[in-house]
């Protein structure tokens, strides 16, 4: 996974007035499954389009296996876009929707290739009795593998997913995902793969690129991002429930909250103030020295989310479900400091012009 085979070099998009990417760069290696991840509004889509050539970017490169496709035609490129809504003829058979990206002129395929390469794509994807059914008899599930079929029958030489399982309820996008990963693994062609959903994120991708407002925050395994992530706005994007973030400052190697309530101990090295990120799964109920108030329970069956007021903050605690408390329940919290995130929180600066 050393060798790039797509590459994108400080690519920027503005709409009138408005940046939707800035000064993007990434890579993509052989075989690697990379996923997008960010908010609506972050430029996934954009981003997805422009490198299949649909939009044009204000600056920037790409690169495909050396070769520079940032002004080539869409079919001109070989890549394969699905999109998240399922974009199926519903006038035509399953059996014809994968055959017609393989009919388009120029393709020159015979019909013992065309349907040798259905066949295929069908078993892939687990779809071969569905192949004579008119697409509008198909479930909602059974329309995104046709869909993701309609891709992969062309063979590209690289797949953009964006969001395709969002429109699907959470057991099916969950049977999906496992599949989606053996399938990129069987047909081990590269694939950029856009989603909001951190759990599709960290459970698909080889590598996770965080993007937020047009901008990427981080590049990194799954484990990297997770572990290691740069600032407060990466570490809320990945995990559940979300990171607790608390703003400190530091008072005699004391952390101390906006209320001046000590809540930990500072390493000596640390900023003056910060913002202090700690997982729910990294709190314990018990051992603390600080009282907290359950004000809310969460049940999630093999664990359980205690939403507490802490110092004066409310923060989220991840237990296993076996564990009986109730709303109202005094606890104190023990926090694992090895495992406490610390960001630097930059103060604003003052002006200091003078006026004349």
């Amino acid at each position: 996974m050393n060798n790039s085979f797509l590459k994108i070099d400080n690519l920027s998009k503005n709409y009138g007035e408005t940046p939707a990417l800035s000064d993007i760069s990434l890579s993509l290696h052989t075989e690697e499954l990379l996923v997008i991840l960010g908010p609506t509004g972050a430029g996934k889509t954009t981003l997805l389009r422009i490198i299949a050539g649909l939009e044009a970017a204000d600056t920037g490169r790409i690169t495909i296996d050396g070769t520079d496709i940032t002004h080539q035609l869409p079919a001109e490129r070989d890549i394969a876009l699905v999109f998240q809504n399922f974009s199926l003829y519903p006038n035509k058979t399953v059996r014809q929707n994968l055959a017609f990206p393989l009919q388009a002129p120029g393709r020159n395929l015979s019909k013992t290739e065309i349907a040798n390469r259905i066949s295929h794509t069908a078993d892939l994807l687990r779809i071969t009795p569905l192949l004579d059914r008119p697409a509008t008899h198909l479930s909602g599930g059974e329309m995104q593998r046709v869909a993701i079929g309609r891709a992969i029958v062309r063979q590209p030489q690289l797949f953009l997913l964006d969001e395709p399982l969002t429109n699907l309820d959470a057991k099916l996008r969950e049977v999906l995902r496992v599949e989606l990963i053996r399938l990129q693994r069987d047909l081990r062609t590269p694939m950029i793969y856009v989603t909001h959903d951190r759990v599709e994120a960290l459970s698909m991708g080889d590598r996770i690129a965080v993007l937020s407002e047009g901008k990427i925050l981080q590049i990194g395994t799954p484990e990297e991002i997770y572990q290691q992530p740069n600032s407060p706005i990466v570490a809320r994007q990945l995990g559940y429930p979300p990171i607790n973030t608390i703003d400190v400052h530091k008072q005699q190697n004391q952390w101390f909250t906006a209320s001046n309530q000590a809540i930990m101990t500072a390493d000596r090295n640390a900023p003056s103030n910060a913002t202090l990120g700690i997982r729910a799964e990294d709190i314990s109920p018990q051992g603390g020295e600080i009282p907290a108030i359950i004000e809310v329970i969460e049940d999630l069956g093999a664990s359980t989310i205690l939403l507490a007021n802490w110092a004066g903050q409310s923060i989220q605690i991840s237990i296993s479900g076996e564990q009986q408390w109730h709303v109202g329940d005094e606890i104190y919290p023990s926090i694992d400091l090895d495992r406490v995130l610390v960001w630097e929180k930059k103060q604003p600066q003052m002006n200091t012009d003078e006026h004349r």
